[in-house]
């Protein structure tokens, strides 16, 4: 079950970050949390559209060493 926020969560979430980061902090802090997003949904949409070429384009080589028997006399 996915919990609900209300706002008086939400407001005790970011005191906790204020304190944690400080103020100055806040701009860089939430610009890296939307970079990571639109990462995320970037990377899980390009996963999704095209699963078929990428298993086309991965080639897999196995190199497979042989030794030949000694002959001792």
């Amino acid at each position: 079950m996915i919990p609900h926020f209300g706002p008086v969560e939400l407001i005790l979430i970011l005191v906790i970050v204020v304190m944690l980061f400080g103020v100055g902090k806040l701009p860089e802090v939430f610009g890296s949390v939307g970079r990571g997003i639109r990462e995320f949904r970037r990377n899980a949409e390009v996963s999704d559209e095209k699963p078929a070429d990428q298993a086309e384009k991965t080639v897999t080589t196995v190199k497979t060493e042989t030794t030949e028997p000694t002959h001792t006399s």
